[in-house]
């Protein structure tokens, strides 16, 4: 069973989410060049439909702040770690881009001026306006917030119609489905129920952010060839979260 998305007419523009493990590839550390290729080129297809689109990219595949404060770091020294490695990942997807003749910029919530913009609303609404990939990066620049959070916030900031939550399962599961063979798909799903069964799509501030600002979140599998042009036009598996 699918979920119910809009047709492609509907999102003009939108923000795709990715976790940082989504380059890795079969790898378990770092960037592999294959696949940040292989997620550029399924974001220009849909570049490529007049959609404008934003970009937020987790860095778990470099650093993670979590774990970093887990083994003792303190824990705003490893969320600013885990920050920087956001921005190693959105250059490397700006570089895979305008490989792709995509006219793209980073920009950081953390000033560092010779490898990225600072972020001023305004400048990245205008950059969306024309047609230009935003890739945001450093989260929000605060610690103990996600890029979870980051995704919710800038796409409310940049009047996004959707987050498109990237991930390596085609929607929402009442438990693992890479475990358990009779996990049960949502089509649709609440934000309330997301939260109070724990489900996992994004962390609850993100969650709560988008329920307050009435923000559909299509989750939906990023390792399906096409699949983000597809979900665009409505085709495919995978689940929206609204009310």
């Amino acid at each position: 069973m699918t979920g119910q998305a809009p047709s492609k007419t509907t999102y003009k523009r939108v923000l795709l989410k990715i976790s940082g493990e989504a380059l890795m590839g079969d790898q378990g550390f770092g960037l592999h060049p294959p696949t940040v290729e292989r997620i550029a080129e399924e974001v220009k297809t849909v570049h490529d439909m007049g959609v404008e689109i934003c970009m937020v990219i987790g860095g778990g595949n470099i650093f993670r702040g979590l774990q970093g404060s887990a083994q003792g770091m303190e824990r705003t020294t490893a969320d600013y770690m885990g920050m920087l490695a956001t921005v190693m990942n959105a250059l490397a997807m700006q570089s895979a881009l305008e490989g792709l003749n995509i006219h793209t910029r980073v920009i950081s919530a953390i000033t560092m001026n010779e490898v990225a913009e600072p972020y001023i609303r305004r400048r990245a609404v205008r950059h969306l306006e024309k047609k230009r990939v935003c890739i945001f990066g450093a989260g929000t620049g605060n610690p103990y917030f996600t890029t979870d959070t980051a995704a919710a916030l800038r796409a409310n900031e940049m009047a996004c119609e959707a987050i498109f939550m990237g991930k390596q399962v085609d929607g929402v599961y009442d438990k693992d489905p890479k475990k358990h063979a009779d996990a049960k798909h949502y089509p649709k799903i609440s934000y309330d129920d997301v939260l109070q069964k724990r489900l996992g799509v994004m962390d609850a501030s993100a969650i709560a952010l988008a329920r307050d600002n009435d923000l559909p979140i299509i989750v939906f599998s990023l390792d399906e060839p096409g699949g983000f042009k597809g979900i665009m036009g409505g085709e495919g598996k995978y689940t929206i979260v609204q009310d």
